[in-house]
């Protein structure tokens, strides 16, 4: 495994509002806000060979993701059936793009307050200084 890829990962789930941390399943990071999960971390699932994140998708993403670069996303077992995503982070991977889908999944999983939180916070990132 790569620590640095779950590391930037892990960064960027982590700055979120009231995200969390958990193995589950004996070795998968999950990433939570109040217990729920947003993001998956995967290392080798089964013996598939990728290292990939997996996370919710608003509807339509996934068909549209998947079909547009199916050598990045793919449809993960277990939960694709619920429109998650996977994408592919062992190869050359757009952190940018990363963090944008981590912060949708969060958005579409995360309760109301914590989605206040994470827009205000955005708001004062903004906000030029003095």
């Amino acid at each position: 495994m790569d620590g640095r890829t779950l590391g930037r990962l892990r960064a960027i789930c982590l700055a979120l509002p009231e995200a969390t941390e958990k193995l589950t399943w004996g070795e998968h990071p999950t990433f939570r806000v109040r217990d729920r999960i947003f993001a998956q971390h995967h290392d080798n699932h089964h013996r598939d060979g990728r290292v990939a994140l997996w996370c919710k998708a608003a509807p339509g993403i996934q068909d549209a993701l998947v079909g547009a670069a199916p050598e990045r996303f793919f449809v993960p077992p277990y939960v694709g059936h619920h429109g998650w995503l996977g994408l592919r982070l062992d190869g050359v991977v757009d952190w940018d793009e990363v963090a944008s889908l981590v912060e949708e999944s969060y958005r579409l999983t995360a309760p109301k307050r914590a989605v206040a939180e994470l827009d205000r916070r955005a708001g004062s990132a903004a906000e030029p200084g003095p």
